[in-house]
């Protein structure tokens, strides 16, 4: 779900929000989040390399899920919270909702 939408839904158990950065313009009473897991993001080369840019989806993709290999301990983090608290809810701040790095950790917590 993206920071901007206006409200988290009534299904919302726990919300993450997943960017290296706070999304601009968004208070933290506004975002409604439980918690920010900004080591999950994408690391800062590689996010400034993709700049958003849907001609590099496919490879950032693959360099992101390498990334995410390192990030064990995370990811289990978040599967443990969905089997505590229900369901999670990945929030991201990019205005592309199908060319964003909450897509790859979807994908990836979905194959777990």
């Amino acid at each position: 779900m993206q920071a901007y939408e206006s409200s988290s839904e009534e299904d919302d158990e726990f919300r993450i929000l997943v960017d290296r950065i706070w999304p601009r313009r968004v208070s933290k009473e506004k975002a409604n989040l439980d918690t920010w897991m900004k080591e999950i993001a994408p690391s800062n080369d590689l996010r400034k390399w993709f700049a958003h840019d849907p001609k590099k989806w496919k490879e950032f993709e693959n360099k992101y899920k390498d990334e995410l290999k390192d990030k064990g301990e995370l990811i289990n983090g978040i599967k443990g919270i969905e089997r505590d608290k229900g369901k999670v809810t990945l929030i991201y701040s990019a205005k592309d909702k199908e060319h964003n790095n909450a897509v790859v950790l979807e994908h990836t917590l979905r194959k777990l």
